[in-house]
């Protein structure tokens, strides 16, 4: 098994970003949100993003060591996800904790996370 991160499933289009944002459904996995939405194009399985806010970290060296933590902890954990939904997504995490996390921390929160996310992704798609 491949643990890939390629440049086609990062997301980068502001446009894409915040209508993930505006529409998107949040899932909380205490220090981590994931906020998602399903996309129309099918080209990316799932496009990811992480953020960390500048206003619990002021110093940009503190919020990119989070970020490459979060980033590894999804690379990582991607594939239970991965083959089990249908369609297309945007994913976007962002960080709530006010401390630097351990990476364990991370990795923890990320697993419920993409559990939680399975969950509400296989219940939207018994709906439509």
């Amino acid at each position: 098994m491949k643990f890939r991160y390629p440049r086609e499933e990062k997301l980068k289009s502001e446009t894409l970003v915040q209508a993930v944002f505006e529409k998107g459904t949040p899932v909380t996995a205490y220090p981590l949100k994931l906020i998602f939405l399903v996309c129309p194009t099918n080209n990316p399985k799932i496009q990811a993003g992480v953020t960390v806010p500048k206003k619990n970290f002021r110093s940009a060296v503190k919020r990119n060591r989070i970020k490459r933590l979060m980033r590894e902890a999804y690379r990582l954990n991607k594939h239970l996800i991965f083959n089990k939904i249908e369609g297309s997504y945007a994913f976007m995490f962002l960080y709530l904790g006010k401390e630097i996390p351990a990476y364990s921390q991370i990795e923890g929160s990320m697993i419920k996370l993409l559990g939680k996310f399975l969950i509400l992704a296989n219940d939207e798609e018994v709906d439509t």
